[in-house]
């Protein structure tokens, strides 16, 4: 592996953190406030980005979209974590399950997508069904012409920001070892169809603007035409974004993590008490080194998985460390910032327990903690037959 960034990934780096202190540092007191994002300032910031070349960055270059390499890509999601998510996912990076589009579909979802003209969300979690995907209740049955769903996802991350949905539901089951087990497979489906109703959900302590909804499909008819993919082969269009998504989770919290560390380490060498800047004091300095070493840590980590993705040798270990390490070195970072400012740290007026907050949610989404050290400690015990 080469840890040395080429001209071009620099070049990425300094155009998108321009942009991240330009355009969207300057309206997150805004957004927290309002817990939304005005439909003004979220045309202007789509717009500037598509200007500025970084929308759509990890779309393939000959359908419109930045054709970025995964190391590439892995620095641009870093400098775009430093934002407020409500602002930053304005600089879209469609789902890549949209490239399994055919020719007919690609031109209604997957190229107005990349262009910015329509915009997509995913929906897979129920009330029911988190971390256990295929125990998803929503259910699609055949029809003449097309399909019926009924069912209810939630937790559906900007849904109220979409015009279409990536639907995940239960079209047939099959035999394995441990019984019959769902069959699911994927749907483009349009705001509006009849029988598809969307409820904004409830507050969310995370990323104000950046808003989770409930899907409820009551006999929602689709045609055949808006199957996705093969029918039963949803997991693994599934199993294709959630590396990636993965990823994504662990670049923006080391671009958060550094954002909030450099803020911990201004005030540190600033804020003075007994004669001195408290930073000078080991109690504090030693829990900054730890923070920088654990933050390069993660950054090393995140950037292996996005080389090795780029290489097609990534496996679902290395995704599950990066986004594990990553996210929870975030957490850390945030909750110790919070004891070097002190109480200043827990007010409103200032960032860092707006960061704290915000840190919280990246250990639950794109699969929990806990997922992941599931998935990190079967790979390692599956070699020794450990595993049945």
């Amino acid at each position: 592996m080469d840890f040395g960034l080429t001209d071009e990934h620099h070049a990425i780096v300094d155009s998108v953190r321009t942009f991240v202190e330009r355009e969207l540092y300057p309206f997150e007191d805004e957004v927290e406030r309002l817990d939304e994002v005005p439909a003004d300032l979220a045309n202007a910031i789509r717009a500037k980005a598509i200007s500025a070349g970084i929308y759509a960055a990890n779309m393939p270059a000959d359908i419109g979209g930045g054709g970025l390499d995964a190391v590439g890509l892995a620095l641009v999601e870093r400098e775009l974590g430093r934002a407020s998510y409500a602002l930053q996912m304005l600089v879209a990076r469609p789902s890549n399950i949209l490239c399994a589009c055919n020719e007919e579909q690609a031109s209604k979802y997957l190229l107005p997508t990349v262009l910015g003209e329509r915009h997509d969300c995913l929906a897979m979690t129920e009330p029911g069904a988190g971390s256990d995907v295929r125990s998803m209740r929503t259910r699609a049955v055949h029809v003449d012409g097309g399909w019926v769903i009924n069912g209810t996802k939630h937790f559906i991350s900007h849904a109220d920001m979409a015009d279409f949905v990536v639907l995940f539901a239960v079209t047939g089951t099959e035999d394995s070892p441990r019984g019959p087990r769902n069959l699911i497979s994927a749907f483009l489906v349009d705001m509006g169809t009849p029988g598809f109703t969307l409820n904004r959900g409830a507050s969310c302590v995370s990323h104000r603007g950046y808003h989770q909804c409930e899907l409820v499909f009551d006999d929602c008819h689709v045609g055949d035409d808006q199957l996705l993919g093969q029918e039963g082969r949803g997991l693994e269009l599934m199993d294709q974004w959630l590396g990636a998504s993965r990823l994504t989770v662990a670049a923006n919290c080391v671009g958060r993590a550094q954002r909030v560390l450099d803020k911990a380490l201004d005030w540190s060498a600033a804020r003075e008490q007994f004669g001195q800047t408290i930073g000078k004091f080991q109690g504090i300095g030693f829990q900054l080194a730890d923070l920088a070493v654990a933050v390069e840590a993660a950054e090393l980590l995140t950037l292996r998985a996005a080389w090795r993705f780029e290489a097609g040798e990534m496996t679902a270990q290395d995704a599950a460390m990066a986004k594990l390490f990553a996210s929870e070195t975030l957490g850390r970072v945030t909750d110790t910032a919070i004891q070097v400012f002190g109480g200043t740290g827990l007010m409103s007026d200032a960032p860092i327990e707006r960061w704290w907050r915000d840190a919280r949610v990246e250990r639950i989404w794109d699969g929990t903690s806990e997922i992941q050290r599931l998935i990190i400690s079967r790979s390692l015990l599956r070699p020794r037959e450990y595993l049945a």
